[in-house]
């Protein structure tokens, strides 16, 4: 009974700060929302006001400025400049952290001041008993009752924004829903300790890149021990040779392609700040607080959509996005949307294989989803728009990199696995063995 009244106390006050906040921001706002320019400048706003809404806002606004499928260019832009950058936590809540997680005495030593820190969580650098340094992921003291009441919040002004005009056909509820479990999965580090796991285990023997080893027994829902990386640098190509850059390239989409085509994960979140380089110049991919496994339907539907653009065959790239998405208007122009994306994939086929760039495609592909009413489901743009962060970043190490062809032995591979898999769900089972009487 205690908590549940601290809880509607806690929602009553983030409520009163957040109708504050908006309140602010939209007197400031209004002298300008009756022309062009000042409506456009609303995107611009958007970062300093989900900053003054606190970190759900943040996140959240982090999370959509990826879905380019949904939002203009201009406000994933304005979105994407976002920055999670917080105070630190006090030494005493870190403390508090670690001794609600049973660990309070588990460090040999241990550096109050954190390496890292955002709104969910601060990093900092330890030393176990044997003397091996390790990396302390540790929660911010009380922030997943902060985060939970924003969603709710946030979850109340979607359905109260369903009598505005322009949003009665938009899936508000359903977007701040997938945004909130988004946000909210980043909560649990028993969660991110398995995926590392399973990325370390999947991709080990494929590529060279370096996954930080969890320390299982010094982690939990609200504390992740890790391997600790010393001298990380940038994901830049500085001081590389060409044949470096080159193979630093494609190890990267060897791996991304294999945990999207093959192993049907998708690391939502390698932004320059979680793909780094060692000091021996070898990838390293940090936090796995929001990897997406795939359902094997959604996997196998991209892998082919992607196969499918590769090839050139616009009318099964359409059917794929229309099959796969979450909502389809109930007057869709079918036929002209099919027209539409296969006059798309022929420009982009009649193109070089390495002259194509996903950063030109993609924008048009969900412009014309937005045209046409197609609200395309979470986990089948999440990968398409994971590759397209991916690909601004591998372009600066080699700009004639080749995205389609280091994707299709990886493709075949999938393809081949999945013909195996669908073989042995149709074969009979063995007859019984012949009883031999005595």
């Amino acid at each position: 009974m205690r908590e549940q009244r601290t809880s509607r106390w806690l929602l009553a006050g983030r409520a009163c700060a957040t109708a504050s906040v908006l309140t602010g921001h939209l007197v400031a706002a209004l002298p300008g929302l009756a022309t062009r320019g000042g409506r456009a400048r609303l995107a611009d706003r958007a970062p300093r006001l989900l900053t003054a809404l606190g970190p759900f806002f943040v996140k959240a606004g982090q999370l959509v400025s990826t879905r380019r499928d949904l939002l203009p260019e201009r406000w994933c832009d304005a979105l994407g400049e976002l920055a999670d950058e917080v105070r630190p936590p006090r030494s005493a809540a870190v403390a508090r952290t670690l001794a609600e997680a049973g660990l309070a005495d588990a460090f040999a030593g241990f550096e109050w001041e954190p390496v890292a820190c955002g709104s969910i969580a601060s990093v900092h650098r330890a030393r176990l008993a044997d003397g091996t340094e390790v990396a302390v992921k540790v929660q911010r003291h009380g922030i997943r009752r902060v985060l939970e009441a924003d969603l709710r919040l946030a979850l109340l002004g979607a359905r109260a924004g369903r009598v505005l005009p322009g949003m009665r056909d938009l899936p508000a509820e359903e977007m701040i829903g997938q945004l909130g479990g988004a946000v909210l999965r980043q909560l649990d580090f028993t969660a991110e300790r398995d995926a590392l796991l399973l990325l370390r285990a999947n991709l080990g023997g494929h590529t060279e890149l370096r996954i930080p080893a969890p320390v299982e027994e010094l982690s939990g829902p609200t504390v992740l021990t890790m391997e600790f990386i010393p001298g990380l640098g940038r994901f830049r190509p500085l001081g590389m040779t060409v044949e470096r850059r080159q193979e630093v390239v494609r190890d990267v989409l060897r791996a991304v392609y294999r945990m999207l085509f093959v192993d049907g994960l998708v690391h939502c979140d390698l932004h320059p700040g979680n793909l780094c380089l060692d000091g021996e110049g070898r990838v390293v991919v940090l936090d796995a607080g929001f990897v997406v496994r795939l359902p094997d339907a959604v996997r196998r539907s991209f892998a082919g959509f992607f196969l499918n653009m590769a090839q050139g065959n616009g009318p099964k790239c359409a059917d794929i996005v229309l099959d796969s998405a979450a909502r389809l208007p109930a007057d869709l122009d079918r036929e002209g949307f099919r027209a539409a994306v296969t006059a798309l994939v022929d420009e982009a086929f009649g193109a070089l294989s390495k002259d194509f760039e996903l950063g030109a495609f993609a924008p048009r592909l969900f412009k014309l989803q937005r045209d046409f009413g197609v609200f395309a489901a979470a986990e089948f743009a999440f990968p398409l728009l994971s590759l397209l962060v991916l690909e601004g970043m591998i372009k600066e190490f080699d700009s004639e990199v080749d995205f389609q062809a280091e994707a299709v032995p990886v493709l075949m591979a999938s393809f081949a696995k999945d013909v195996q898999v669908d073989a042995a769900a149709r074969r009979p089972p063995a007859p019984d063995a012949p009883v031999v009487a005595p």
